[in-house]
């Protein structure tokens, strides 16, 4: 497996495991205190920035 492959495979698997971490956090949770909110809103940004960032590092490199 190509270094770039890894990359992808664990770009998906990050965002995989920051939307557990957004259901634990928010879902599963019995009463989340504030740094739980707080750790669950983190994840919910990583969520939506890693799959922005695997998208552009596959189109660049798509070239090499």
């Amino acid at each position: 497996m190509s270094l770039k492959g890894f990359h992808i495979i664990f770009i998906s698997l990050a965002t995989l495991l920051c939307l557990f971490v957004v259901l634990w956090a928010f879902v599963l949770e019995a009463s989340p205190a504030l740094g739980m909110k707080i750790f669950g809103g983190t994840c919910a940004l990583a969520a939506i920035i890693l799959p922005i960032y695997g998208v552009r590092f596959y189109k660049k490199s798509h070239n090499i």
